[in-house]
């Protein structure tokens, strides 16, 4: 089965007396498919991936994966380690299928035969086999910063002893309700948490359905509520409602203004009503765009700038204004025999009525309960933390206080829900109800109304295509949102009843996965599968104080991914509700006024954002943490021990602080496999040239301290980290790593060359690099240039332009020996790795550096051009209209010369664009032909071709494919082959 053959690594851990299957062996493709099957978009995730947000959880069976691979013996059978995992098929060649079927459009039976691999528990067998396999008694694995606990989660539902750690109070919860609750407690769980939110729901019935008025049911209820925010127009006074667009549903339903004018400009009365339209035709434009508004009263239409906006914010002037409402109609059915069939619901929209507006009795409601609850500490009155790194989703529009995420009929929501669950608490406390499963139940109630949160703030928003409400956190920041979605919380099976059964079937779910031992009537069996003992701790990773030495077998650990998402930073819109509720059964979690900032392993630059090279003091920062947490790992690690990290970054920072810090606290890196890990419609992922491989680093303490060390030469050594990637490369991309990916894949074998010969220093000086010369990051750390430095970005430097040249050799076919030129490197490189003429601007700079061009003064404004944080990629057309085509004959770059014949054949005909080139002796130049072949291998395919459409940028650089393609064709189909990924779309066809 090609899913068991993996990659094997021969000899590389020679002299490790108890080398682990991961140092050998790992079926990279086949875990790649199980992972994104795993989070699939249109099927059910993971229980633990449900239950609460959290922004970082690796995928549980590569977690599993890394877990068992980092205890099983080399020599382990691999058919009985597949089992294990839960990979019960043979995944890549289902993926086959699936992928022939995608491009023929030819629908086939599902081809996995057997369930998704997180959904199989290791059973007595497994368990049976893998204690035989290990040499270890009994295994014990840490993770040091276990999140949202994917990682413990797995090591104990394969029977192994658990250490999970975070500093983050949240995630800490979160592992505990994950992993610690199912596991103590079992099926009792589930009927004790739905008796208390059935009485948690009736309470909020009779506190609320006031302020959620359904004149129209039982026939017709309202469900959503859409808010446009607004601003007085500085010009007219017009109060001006706030939407990018006014779009409802994906048939045309959408929104038209009517502006009533009032008296005319400076009357305060100017505001608009609004009309519910069946076409986008009749839509009205978007308000605001860009940050800045238009007033949409046409007696004045001016542009409202984005800081008179933020200032009229900032001084309490943004309100918002109810634009339209979806709601749910009963539709009558009747079967053949005229009889009343199953009732069907439709939805619909309709403008606000007069009668809609209870903001009177909203104000009067809070009026009565705040100060109550403010006395109570029921409600989040804190203000936002200073140090942020998302203010343009709050401070920047006036929103000061965590309270403040919410307009007022979602906070009394939110204030009345923590009302009801302290009553609750107390009742029960009273009457000595409050056992472990009770405390527990409540934990999940607080959980449940997280979700409601996250489901009801000022930063949720209406999705016009799918016609359904996103929540808070579907992207890792504060977005604000101009117009945004309220939930009506009280409608059956909508709302809170919703929230409820969510948590509920979690619970049910995880109950299933962590004790397969129970019955379906809630009793447990004999212990044959007893629950491993479980620790979660809440602390700073670098002093696991609990840990004595050398006791920990393992540690694997997802660590914080550099500067990607600050953890701390967004969870406190949790922490702050959290610690009002399930702070009062677990007060030992929820002791701080926010969460902790100050000792978080992330790359903070709003840490020094009064200091000068603030995001170089964030790198060093966070690689001087992670070091500290690796050094505490390697003092509880048995000597034999070993640490498998799993790390997702593109930036070569992220990669240069992670390894500095694993070389400072003592490991040396012994194997590494990238594992595609993302689901391909992750809303972070998506139509994004953003990596989707996790790579898997393998580590072992050094027996040789780095100071006790003979010191190598980089001269000596960057041969050997080449020849490193060079060995795995076509490996990888045989095991489905491509594009971006394959770069990101290659600093693994390059690091582990790198680490095994540390100490090291160049023996001949290098001169300082022309970025660093125009750039003052690293002057204003004080630290004097070394010219004799090694650093592991040089290891990362050497594998790209190892990929690099492989790569070149491969899309080209080896059909020639001419040189490519360095520009038209780039160009092919680049929309090789990122498949997408948009990607980030750090990432092209390390691919320019690569390849041997300057990014700035000879790509910049020739090639593309640099937008924001991006670099963006133009196509013949826009390149000829900026006049940055060089000579055609291709004497700059030969780029240049395929750029003006596509230009001709697009605007001319081929016939002209083949004597252009005859014209200058291209069409028998090598470098020619070798430049076209590279191009149409990496171009996307034109509709002419494929009969896919493509938008914008992506179909004019296939404008480009077919005019180069029937350019081949007509004049060199003879000496240029067919491009390969032509292929694709005639085995479709």
């Amino acid at each position: 089965m090609d899913g068991v053959q993996g990659l094997t690594l021969v000899g590389e851990t020679a002299g490790q007396a108890d080398t682990r299957l991961i140092e050998r062996w790992l079926p990279i493709a086949a875990l790649g498919i199980e992972s994104t099957r795993e989070r699939t978009p249109m099927t059910p995730f993971p229980a633990p991936n449900r239950l609460h947000v959290w922004w970082a959880r690796r995928p549980l069976v590569a977690s599993r994966a890394a877990v068992l691979a980092s205890v099983l013996p080399a020599e382990a059978d691999r058919a009985k380690f597949m089992h294990a995992v839960g990979i019960h098929g043979d995944p890549v060649a289902a993926r086959r299928k699936i992928d022939a079927a995608r491009r023929s459009g030819i629908r086939v039976d599902n081809p996995y035969d057997w369930n998704r691999a997180f959904s199989h528990t290791p059973d007595e067998a497994d368990r049976a086999w893998i204690a035989a396999e290990v040499s270890i008694a009994v295994p014990v694995v840490l993770d040091p910063t276990a999140g949202g606990g994917s990682i413990p989660f797995e090591a104990a539902r394969l029977g192994l002893p658990t250490l999970a750690n975070d500093l983050n109070p949240v995630a800490a919860l979160i592992e505990r309700a994950t992993i610690e609750y199912p596991l103590k407690h079992g099926p009792a769980l589930r009927p004790a948490y739905e008796t208390l939110a059935k009485e948690f729901r009736a309470r909020l019935e009779g506190r609320l359905s006031a302020f959620f008025p359904q004149r129209d049911a039982p026939d017709c209820y309202d469900v959503t509520y859409l808010w446009a925010r607004t601003v007085r127009c500085p010009y007219c006074e017009g109060l001006v409602p706030l939407s990018p667009n006014w779009r409802l549903a994906p048939d045309g339903t959408g929104v038209r203004l009517l502006s009533r004018l009032g008296a005319g400009p400076g009357d305060a009365g100017r505001r608009c009503d609004f009309a519910i339209v069946k076409k986008a035709s009749e839509h009205s434009p978007g308000t605001v765009a860009d940050g800045d508004g238009t007033c949409p009263f046409p007696d004045c239409a001016r542009v409202i700038d984005g800081d008179k906006i933020k200032r009229q914010a900032q001084a309490g002037g943004m309100g918002e204004q109810l634009f339209a409402i979806a709601f749910k109609r009963r539709i009558e059915t009747r079967t053949k025999a005229g009889k009343r069939g199953r009732d069907k619901w439709e939805r619909g929209y309709r403008a606000p009525r007069p009668e809609d507006d209870d903001s009177a009795e909203i104000a009067a409601r809070l009026a009565e309960k705040m100060e109550e609850w403010e006395a109570l500490d029921f409600v989040p009155s804190e203000a936002i933390g200073d140090l942020s790194n998302y203010d343009r989703g709050h401070r920047m529009y006036g929103m000061e206080r965590w309270c403040d995420l919410f307009n007022s009929r979602q906070f009394l929501g939110h204030g009345t829900a923590v009302e009801v669950f302290r009553e609750l608490l107390a009742e029960r406390e009273a009457s000595s109800a409050l056992d472990e499963v009770t405390k527990a139940a409540f934990v999940y109630l607080a959980l449940g109304m997280d979700k409601m949160a996250d489901y009801n703030s000022r930063m949720c928003r209406w999705h016009g295509t799918r016609e359904v409400m996103v929540n808070t956190f579907d992207s890792h920041n504060f977005a604000h949102r101009w117009s945004y979605a309220e939930m009506a919380p009280l409608i059956v099976d909508l709302g809170y009843d919703w929230v409820v059964g969510q948590v509920g079937k979690c619970i049910e779910e995880l109950v299933d996965l962590v004790r397969p031992d129970a019955n379906d009537d809630g009793l447990l069996r004999t212990a044959a599968l007893p629950p491993p003992p479980v620790t979660i701790t809440c602390g700073s990773g670098d002093a696991l104080d609990h840990v004595a030495d050398a006791t920990v077998d393992v540690v694997v650990m997802d660590p914080p991914y550099y500067d990607n998402v600050m953890y701390a930073e967004l969870s406190d819109f949790f922490y702050v509700w959290l610690k009002r509720t399930a702070g009062q059964v677990v007060p030992e979690l929820f002791t701080r006024r926010l969460t902790d900032k100050d000792n978080e392993a992330v790359a903070n630059p709003a840490k020094f954002v009064d200091q000068k090279g603030a995001k170089a003091l964030a790198g060093r920062d966070y690689q001087q943490r992670m070091a500290r947490i690796f050094e505490e790992c390697r003092r509880v690690l048995k000597p034999n021990g070993i640490m498998t990290l799993m790390f997702t970054h593109k930036a070569t920072g992220a990669w240069d602080a992670l390894t500095k810090g694993l070389i400072e606290a003592g490991f040396i890196i012994t194997a590494s496999w990238p594992i595609n890990t993302e689901a391909e419609g992750s809303l972070h992922i998506k139509d994004k040239s953003a990596a989707n491989s996790t790579i898997f680093l393998v580590c072992r303490p050094r027996e040789v301290s780095a100071g006790q060390a003979e010191t190598s030469y980089w001269e000596d050594v960057e041969p050997l980290v080449a020849a490193a990637v060079r060995r795995r490369v076509e490996e990888f991309q045989k095991a489905g790593i491509g594009g971006v990916d394959l770069y990101l894949a290659s600093f693994g074998p390059a690091l582990e060359e790198f680490s095994r010969h540390w100490p090291l220093k160049r023996g001949r000086p290098r001169s300082k690099p022309e970025a660093q010369r125009r750039q003052r990051q690293t002057s204003l750390l004080d630290e004097e240039y070394d010219p004799y430095t090694v650093t592991p970005e040089d290891a990362l430097d050497a594998a790209r332009r190892e990929v690099k040249r492989w790569r070149l050799d491969q899309l080209g076919q080896k059909q020639t020996k001419a040189e490519t030129d360095p520009l038209t490197s780039f160009f092919v490189l680049a929309w090789d790795s990122f498949g997408a003429p948009v990607f980030p601007y750090d990432e092209a700079l390390r691919l320019a550096r690569a390849v041997g061009v300057d990014l700035d003064r000879e790509v910049v404004g020739v090639l593309g051009e640099k937008a924001g944080s991006d670099l963006k990629l133009w196509d013949s057309a826009k390149r000829a209209g900026k006049s940055a085509l060089g000579a055609p004959d291709g004497s700059r770059a030969m780029l240049d010369a395929l750029h003006h014949a596509a230009h001709i054949a697009r605007t001319k005909t081929l016939a002209a664009a083949k004597d252009a080139l005859e014209k200058h002796g291209l069409l028998a130049a090598p470098a020619f032909r070798q430049a076209l072949q590279l191009a149409l291998e990496v171009l996307p395919v034109g509709r002419a071709f494929s009969g896919v459409a493509l938008d914008g940028d992506l179909a004019a650089a296939g404008s480009d494919f077919e005019a180069l393609e029937n350019l081949r064709r007509l004049a060199l189909a003879g000496q240029v082959p067919e491009p390969k990924q032509l292929g694709l779309w005639a085995d479709a066809a």
